[in-house]
């Protein structure tokens, strides 16, 4: 009995010990983003993702830093490998966490990438599949802000581009905006990201 004792106080130290580490390094990682060390951060992520196979978030955040960079950046073989990485590693998050609405919406960004990298090519490819993306995340997570911000912000950019008024989807930006002042991720390290966004959209309506 007493030996039992040991091995499950052990265990549970053990447990305690890999959750700490896990913390303090998605901390640390986080730090290095916001003070613009996106390689060092990315890195971290992936030493994180490793040695935490079941955390889903360590993924979702690689996959997110490479979606943003391609943004900035204008060499093409460069922003297809960025692409590529970000979607084999939202594809870990999915093989952890299935119908997550967070993950669904970083799809739909990156599909979204494709499309403003190569609109000829990646159009007719992608459009209908983040429309259907972001109608998922809704229907699971109609109260997150961010699956209300960039499904409007999506149908805005498809209304603008066929011509038609973005008016109408000025209300749920505005929804998205209320959304923010009073949303709490479920748990540390949650995806929390899009207020400055559904201001500056708010700034276009008005």
């Amino acid at each position: 009995m007493k030996h039992l004792i040991i091995i499950i106080a052990v265990f549970l130290t053990g447990m305690i010990s890999a959750q700490t580490n896990y913390d303090k390094g998605m901390q640390k990682a986080f730090e290095l983003w916001e003070n613009n060390n996106w390689t060092e951060a990315e890195q971290l992520f992936e030493r994180i993702a490793a040695a935490e196979p079941e955390q889903w978030l360590p993924n979702y955040y690689i996959a997110q830093l490479n979606s943003l960079k391609t943004w900035e950046e204008k060499d093409a073989d460069k922003v297809k490998a960025q692409l590529e990485k970000a979607q084999n590693y939202l594809n870990d998050a999915m093989s952890i966490e299935k119908d997550n609405a967070d993950i669904l919406v970083m799809q739909a960004q990156i599909f979204t990438n494709w499309v403003a990298f190569d609109g000829m090519t990646y159009g007719m490819k992608y459009s209908a599949k983040i429309s259907d993306l972001y109608n998922k995340a809704y229907a699971i997570a109609p109260e997150n802000p961010m699956v209300v911000l960039n499904r409007a912000d999506w149908n805005m950019g498809s209304a603008r581009y066929f011509g038609q008024d973005t008016k109408p989807f000025c209300k749920d930006v505005e929804k998205a905006k209320e959304l923010f002042a009073n949303f709490k991720p479920e748990k540390p390290f949650y995806p929390n990201w899009g207020r400055e966004r559904a201001e500056s959209i708010l700034k276009s309506c008005n």
